[in-house]
């Protein structure tokens, strides 16, 4: 089963934040009397701005014990940046990059147009996060955030989460069967949570979705939209030091990640 790096990144940030402030507490300290079933029942009635067909996704869920598996087994994160670029910035992801920046050249070029963000970052990412699209993860989004909200180490945050998630099947975006990610909840192919989703995500194929998983402009655009969201400079370089570099730094915190995305975007860029 495929674990998302940015599961790993994103999650630990979340629990090292959570033990922070709250010391570290055991499941039994902090289950709700009447288990799961209890929480899903309680979680539901707060949604008051959601219909009740949308909450119908939240019926016969069940707690996914692989989710608290994974989540609970995560091991801390060692790999120099040298270790961990020179797996992912390989010549074959490169080249595979480059073909793809040509097929969507025109795409890409209104993107940059709209949000300022050069293709060769975009196109990183999307290459970094799941190979361009071919692995973007099989767990059940909701059930995994239903599963990560009820247990007690990261709740608030991942409330917000699945409230996100069941907000994007109200707005028509995508449908609860197609949202399938990596294990933390994340959807699509440059693998959104689902608060940035609803906040970041935008329909560039103009067919009325907000589609992260199938249209490659709606992906491209909004991986763009996000970076411009915080704060991307056009024109400005992107590697360690330079003014967009701190902007790789909110797609994903950890320094090495955000530096193999430069690296990666530099070398993409040198192929044109």
């Amino acid at each position: 089963m495929r674990s998302s790096w940015r599961s790993v990144f994103i999650i630990a940030l979340g629990m090292a934040l959570s033990i922070g402030s709250h010391g570290a507490v055991s499941a039994a300290q902090c289950e709700p009397a009447g288990g799961f079933p209890a929480w899903v029942k309680s979680f539901r009635s707060e949604q008051a701005n959601l219909s009740k067909k949308t909450l119908a996704n939240l019926d016969g869920l069940a707690l996914d014990q692989t989710v608290l598996r994974l989540d609970r087994n995560q091991r801390h994160f060692k790999q120099s940046f040298e270790q961990f670029s020179s797996t992912r910035v390989t010549a074959g992801r490169l080249k595979k990059a480059a073909s793809l920046m040509k097929r969507h050249a025109s795409v890409l070029s209104r993107i940059e147009q709209r949000y300022g963000v050069p293709p060769e970052i975009v196109v990183s990412i999307w290459g970094l996060e799941t190979d361009f699209g071919a692995n973007m993860g099989k767990q059940q989004a909701i059930r995994s955030l239903a599963t990560l909200a009820y247990d007690c180490r990261r709740t608030e945050m991942f409330q917000g989460e699945l409230s996100a998630a069941l907000q994007i099947v109200e707005q028509g975006d995508l449908r609860p069967a197609e949202m399938r990610g990596a294990w933390a909840g994340e959807l699509g192919q440059t693998q959104f949570l689902p608060t940035s989703y609803v906040r970041f995500a935008v329909d560039f194929d103009g067919d009325g979705r907000r589609d992260l998983i199938r249209s490659v402009p709606d992906v491209l655009a909004s991986t763009a939209n996000y970076l411009a969201g915080y704060g991307w400079k056009a024109g400005a370089g992107y590697n360690e030091g330079q003014p967009n570099f701190a902007v790789l730094r909110e797609w994903n915190r950890a320094q090495v990640y955000s530096k193999t995305i430069a690296l990666f975007a530099t070398r993409l860029a040198a192929t044109q």
